[in-house]
């Protein structure tokens, strides 16, 4: 029986938790969704992850609204992908003057970011309700760094009484991953390069690199972090298993990839030989189904050589899915 395609079938709306972790610092997390975080100044506010839609949005700001009444100046990008960076419009009455992103991510959106935009909103219809209200891609204002990982392409975003540091520390879910660090309070803000308790996607991913990518973040100690999806984790341990999540995915994912290639094997093959590793620990969590045929198609790819991840298509999407799903 083929699955219903992608996130087609998932319509039931999740439950929105709004979670203090640091003197300024908030999660935005919806049981498996895509999160974005709050970094809540005295004079400015910064949001990372803009939702999907300026609908969606709406929602997180009558959330920050019940805490703090400043302007919501800084929208970050951390990476390119349609249901972290549509939503953005709704945050100019909010007095967004500024929205960050990485070069990578900036490279990213003039190659692919149309197609991605019409790819997700066909993946994802209950978190794209209300997409007519979205205007158009979303570009940044501010690009920082020169494409190249670390903290010498850094910005450095003062909203009164709270620092917040921004760069690319590696590529991973994609080449232009951005972070946001706020480092007396010791909590990160890791877009996808991080989730804990859902599925990793990697169609667009580095999956050589992402590896060392999350070790770099491991190094800055973090004792909070607000994933890309799952809960936000408290406490160095905690921050751990959200990495050793992340990591075992995707070099769990990436092995079964080389080994597809090497012996010869076509996609499908390799999706059921992907599935023998896959499935008996990552099965049960939310959007595994959906993410898999992604992961598989990228790593497959990457094994056999294609650095720059070929790009989805609503198509390409379609194809993949009844070659794989079905």
């Amino acid at each position: 029986m083929s699955k219903a395609f992608a996130s087609q079938a998932d319509l039931d709306d999740k439950k929105t938790t709004f979670e203090q972790l640091g003197p300024h610092c908030w999660a935005y997390t919806a049981e498996g969704d895509p999160n974005s975080g709050v970094i809540i100044g005295e004079k400015f506010i910064m949001v990372s992850d803009a939702t999907a839609t300026p609908a969606m949005a709406r929602d997180l700001i009558q959330h920050i609204r019940t805490v703090s009444d400043k302007p919501i100046k800084y929208v970050l990008l951390t990476h390119y992908h349609a249901v972290r960076v549509l939503g953005a419009s709704a945050y100019v009455a909010e007095g967004a003057t500024e929205v960050i992103a990485s070069r990578g991510t900036y490279e990213l959106i003039v190659e692919r970011g149309a197609q991605d935009m019409q790819s997700e909103m066909e993946r994802f219809p209950r978190l794209f309700r209300g997409a007519d209200s979205v205007p158009g891609l979303t570009w940044p204002t501010l690009v920082i760094g020169d494409g190249k990982p670390g903290r010498q392409g850094s910005l450095e975003v003062d909203l009164g009484g709270v620092k917040v540091s921004i760069w690319h520390p590696g590529p991973g879910h994609t080449r232009g991953d951005t972070i946001a660090w706020v480092e007396e309070e010791k909590v990160l803000f890791s877009g996808d390069l991080v989730e804990y308790e859902a599925g990793v996607y990697t169609g667009d991913a580095q999956l050589e690199e992402w590896p060392a990518t999350l070790e770099a973040l491991r190094a800055l100690g973090a004792e909070a972090i607000v994933p890309g999806r799952g809960e936000a984790m408290k406490g160095k341990d905690d921050v751990n298993k959200a990495l050793d999540y992340t990591k075992r995915w995707v070099t769990t994912l990436f092995q079964a990839g080389k080994e597809a290639a090497a012996a010869g094997m076509d996609l499908k093959a390799a999706m059921a030989h992907t599935r023998k590793s896959m499935d008996p620990v990552f099965g049960h969590v939310f959007i595994y189904e959906h993410c898999l045929p992604f992961d598989v198609s990228r790593a497959y790819d990457e094994a056999q050589g294609i650095k720059n991840p070929r790009i989805w298509t609503a198509e390409r999407d379609q194809e993949m899915w009844n070659a794989l799903q079905a």
